[in-house]
């Protein structure tokens, strides 16, 4: 998942709420829990003090007014955290009776303390106690009347009570932990399912891009289907206008063109000898370059709005070769292409071919006897591409110094007028890579003449 994807976000948002349900709700149990183990801590104390209770209330005739072992061998062992105390109230001097292990010490009183008596008229708290322990105490005050009243109290040792809850909470944390890792994996596996449509909607839009299919295939959820469609019309009605925008091209240029031949026709019938057709000639030149450089733009700008085409680099430049050697075979012109068979730029055929085709005629034109052509895999010359290639042209003709190549690719700018053509070449083949993100770059060619790199996207 990257930093900004929406299912980060999901996953994200699903486990923070996650962990604050998680740990709510063992906070709650723990803390339930831990009251159910007092509830059973304070009734296993209500059970001594019913006993002491029965013993005030009614005690046997000639027992002995010592202590009660209550059948709790704590509470004889002294300061071993149980003890109970009975305590008369209202006497000048109040008598007290305690446990055994209760030493000489005794135990605070709940009702100075400010507790509040229980529906039953007991009071519970945890208290100090001998030797600073921390101890559960329950007390009751019994009115016998003519005989008095009296405080009971028992107090036990909470450490079982803490025992309990401790173990408790580590077997609710591990079961928690186990829980929400499962409710992790299960979020995860949630998220990439619900988001599995749109990765598929981007992997065939890169599809598209790439040239491998033309628009998005397949069956969609209600909630995308809409998008897929659109996206398929969106793309439709692209090639519509560009395939328009290519006829008016076309037609603009042939309906230009034969206003101009008439008017240098016209002017050339008149001679050289006149001042007025030489300059027509001259304005009509500069116009017909004009206009072969704009119509060639529009058109080129049309092209690349087309999404999705890719060609193949080795066959057109091989044909490439075969051409121009062709046309050059009376000068015994030698051309090596090496083109790797995997090599493939995203664009259309006839860009590449105008492009390589306006570099390897430019070679050609220059070159002593030997051309070569090399296509190799480079990184994209836009970032955000995947791959890019480099088409490398180089020839051993006299080639060009530095300021004479920043000359040469102005536009329609040419340093020898004895060759053919129309300057135009190198300053379309620098727009057109231009347009798909590329460009182009000059320098020397290790066989002695000029070295043309174009650097492309590659498919």
């Amino acid at each position: 998942m990257r930093a900004n994807s929406l299912a980060l976000r999901l996953f994200l948002s699903a486990t923070a709420w996650t962990v604050i349900i998680l740990l709510a709700t063992g906070i709650s149990l723990s803390s339930l829990y831990r009251q159910a183990v007092e509830r059973s801590f304070d009734r296993r104390l209500g059970v001594y003090l019913r006993t002491l209770v029965a013993e005030v209330a009614a005690p046997e005739e000639g027992a002995e007014r010592g202590p009660l072992s209550l059948g709790e061998p704590l509470f004889e062992l002294p300061l071993s955290g149980w003890y109970w105390q009975i305590t008369r109230l209202g006497a000048q001097k109040p008598e007290t009776r305690s446990s055994r292990s209760l030493w000489d010490q005794t135990l605070p009183h709940l009702a100075e303390q400010g507790v509040q008596p229980g529906a039953d008229g007991s009071r519970r708290s945890y208290v100090p106690g001998p030797e600073d322990q921390r101890l559960r105490l329950v007390e009751r005050t019994v009115d016998l009347g003519d005989e008095g009243r009296f405080l009971v109290s028992v107090a036990g040792d909470p450490q079982e009570i803490d025992e309990e809850t401790r173990s408790f909470d580590n077997a609710l944390a591990i079961t928690f932990v186990m829980l929400a890792a499962v409710l992790l994996l299960i979020t995860m596996f949630q998220v990439r399912f619900g988001l599995a449509p749109l990765k598929r909607i981007s992997e065939s839009l890169a599809a598209i891009r790439a040239g491998r299919s033309e628009r998005l295939e397949g069956e969609f959820p209600d909630e995308i289907a809409p998008l897929a469609r659109e996206t398929n019309a969106l793309i439709e009605a692209n090639r519509e206008i560009v395939e328009r925008a290519r006829t008016h091209v076309g037609n603009l240029a042939h309906a230009l063109k034969t206003p101009l031949s008439v008017v240098v026709n016209e002017a050339a019938t008149r001679g050289d000898d006149d001042p007025l057709a030489r300059k027509v000639r001259e304005q009509a030149a500069i116009m017909r370059d004009q206009v072969a450089r704009h119509l060639e733009r529009a058109r080129l700008s049309a092209r690349l709005t087309v999404v999705g085409t890719v060609t193949e680099v080795k066959p057109v430049v091989t044909a490439l070769a075969r051409t121009m050697e062709k046309l050059h075979h009376d000068r015994g012109l030698v051309i090596d292409a090496d083109v790797p068979e995997t090599l493939r730029f995203v664009g259309e055929r006839q860009d590449l071919e105008e492009m390589v085709g306006n570099l390897v005629d430019n070679a050609c034109k220059w070159a002593q006897g030997r051309v070569a052509i090399e296509a190799i895999p480079a990184p994209a010359p836009d970032r955000r591409a995947g791959a890019g290639l480099r088409i490398v042209v180089d020839d051993d003709g006299p080639g060009l110094s530095e300021a004479e190549r920043e000359q040469v690719a102005r536009r329609g700018k040419r340093l020898d007028e004895s060759k053919p053509g129309s300057g135009l070449g190198l300053s379309i083949v620098t727009e057109l890579a231009g347009l798909y993100g590329g460009k182009l770059t000059l320098s020397a060619a290790p066989i002695g003449g000029l070295r043309a790199e174009l650097l492309l996207p590659a498919g």
